[in-house]
């Protein structure tokens, strides 16, 4: 049996009592450091250029970061050429850190500050593997050894940027695969570390904690960093960071625990690109921060802008569900969902507040996303869903009884097409459906003159020079007519539901006007557009009517004609 679970071991839980995080909460953004240009370089099938480094470099810039690693400049001539560039040409801006790695070996940090020379701001970031596996099988060394590769890397670069007085530096190391070293031993390389950098001297140090692999969930991961932080030495004077990947589906999760639990800042890239199942999620962390009225202190805004660069820059894809980011995160094609965003969003916008809309967890404005992305509509869209759209694009409001009857023609359409129904499709239909003027039922002029209660009418209707006067009295324009048509046909038409409206103010549409009649006892329903209400009214009872009663204008005899002119 090739898939057997029982080659692998459980990871060991922490034995920790004492574990405060679960009850901390987050209250501020932590440092954000990217690390696009190395971590999530080095991850890519056609590594990035000079100039597509120049141009990422430029967005993270942008958004605010004031810590992006840039590269393992010792390790690759474009990442060396690149530090130079942005060194040589001054692209840093004030406040900017740049961060550079490099394993803990003479040689490759003599080129690393080589690199940097005449950088104003930068982060030497030197590295080591220190967990069981890597100790025994790669290095094949015991505890002493491996902390001596720590030790001797941490005086190098010490000793190094001694050399380069007027760069602003700050030392960071990690001992790699920290989530699988015992944890007593990554204490004891780091102190051995901190001892000779002093940061409780004045030196700015930071201790990047990694999970390199992922291997256990976030609570024990959160467990770790707690447990090191207590114990850790200068932990006043240290910033510990953490740089977490994504290989059980949960870096993100592991690095908001482990802000809990005591950590300091994070390492991560845009939409977690990076080795096999990637790092952890800059943009989602910094979303969620901001879903919970937190100041992310990265701008998120220009998310189009943001994925643009990134597609283009690493070749890569976005997933369309990707938290926050991806195409239908804000879509919403169930019926119930549409109802339900489209009622939250009149509330919101009526009432104010905190944002609370259902299905929406942020306002999708907030990113630059347009609201005709949110309702789209399919065969599993509702009446909710259809209304929305009217009312979005075209200032149409539908009553309930006809917003049941329209989403069923709709559905239907969806359901024969397979395919989405886009919004201009959805007024085509209302339109062949509702609004398209009946031929010979269209209503050319109307006069009314009210006596008392009563309210008589006098219309023209049919195309020019065909046109047929239609005269009644009743108690309103609609009564009215109904008296009318009874007159010239001889047919009875009786109003069951009745709605009318104003749209799109300064425009030439006006109002429309919506009935459901029956016209000798057969149901018809009418939509019309006006000049005003009561011109959309009487042309939806038309409409309704002719839909009925065929194409034929309504003829008033002669009989008829002759007692209305005497």
């Amino acid at each position: 049996m090739s898939f057997d679970h029982t080659k692998y071991a459980p990871f060991p839980p922490i034995d920790k009592a004492d574990r405060r995080w679960p009850a901390q909460r987050t209250t501020a953004a932590p440092r954000f450091c990217a690390v696009d240009l190395r971590d999530g370089n080095q991850a890519l099938v056609h590594p990035m250029s000079v100039e597509q480094k120049m141009r990422f470099f430029e967005v993270l810039v942008d958004i605010g970061l004031k810590e992006i690693e840039i590269g393992f400049p010792a390790a690759s001539q474009i990442d060396f050429d690149f530090t130079r560039r942005l060194v040589d040409e001054q692209r840093i801006p004030e406040g900017v850190y740049v961060q550079v790695l490099t394993q803990a070996r003479e040689d490759l940090i003599a080129r690393t500050f080589e690199a940097l020379e005449g950088a104003p701001r930068a982060v030497v970031h030197v590295y080591n593997s220190t967990n069981p596996a890597q100790r025994e099988q790669v290095f094949r060394m015991d505890r002493d050894g491996i902390r001596g590769i720590a030790e001797n890397g941490a005086r190098w670069v010490r000793d190094y940027a001694a050399k380069y007085p007027q760069t602003d530096w700050i030392f960071q190391y990690s001992p790699e695969s920290f989530s699988t070293t015992e944890l007593d031993y990554a204490v004891e390389v780091v102190d051995a570390v901190t001892a000779i950098w002093r940061p409780d001297r004045g030196q700015k140090v930071v201790i990047n904690l990694p999970a390199t692999v992922e291997s256990a969930t976030p609570n024990v991961f959160a467990d770790q960093v707690e447990w090191f932080c207590d114990h850790v030495q200068h932990r006043e004077h240290i910033c510990v960071s953490l740089h977490t990947h994504n290989d059980r589906g949960t870096g993100v999760a592991a690095a908001e625990l482990g802000l809990l639990a005591g950590a300091d800042r994070l390492e991560g890239t845009l939409f977690g690109n990076g080795e096999r199942t990637g790092n952890m999620d800059l943009v989602t962390v910094g979303m969620n921060l901001y879903s919970q009225g937190i100041d992310p202190t990265i701008d998120l805004s220009d998310m189009e802008r943001l994925m643009e660069v990134y597609k283009e820059c690493t070749d890569m894809p976005i997933h369309p569900r990707h938290p926050w980011a991806g195409e239908l995160v804000y879509t919403a094609f169930s019926g119930s969902h549409q109802d339900a965003i489209r009622k939250g969003l009149a509330h919101y916008r009526e009432h104010g507040g905190h944002w609370n809309v259902p299905y929406l967890p942020i306002d999708p404005g907030d990113l630059g996303r347009r609201y005709e992305e949110v309702v789209r509509i399919n065969s599993q869209s509702g009446k909710g869903g259809v209304t929305h759209v009217l009312e979005r694009d075209y200032g149409i409001e539908l009553p309930r009884w006809l917003a049941v009857e329209f989403a069923r023609i709709v559905q239907q359409d969806a359901e024969a097409s397979g395919e989405e129904v886009t919004s201009q499709r959805i007024h085509e239909l209302f339109e062949k459906h509702y609004l398209a003027p009946v031929p010979g039922w269209d209503l050319v002029r109307y006069e009314m003159e009210k006596e008392g209660p009563v309210v008589r009418l006098d219309a023209t209707v049919g195309p020019p020079g065909q046109e047929t006067r239609l005269n009644g009295a009743g108690h309103g324009a609609v009564e009215a007519l109904a008296e009318a048509l009874h007159a010239s046909r001889g047919v009875e038409v009786r109003v069951s539901h009745f709605d009318e409206h104003a749209v799109e103010a300064g425009t030439e549409a006006r109002a429309m006007a919506a009935v459901d009649v029956s016209v000798d006892g057969e149901r018809s329903v009418g939509v019309a557009l006006g000049e005003d209400t009561t011109a959309a009214t009487l042309q939806a009872v038309l409409n309704a009517a002719g839909r009925r009663l065929g194409h034929e204008a309504p003829r008033i005899p002669d009989a008829v004609m002759a007692a209305a002119s005497a």
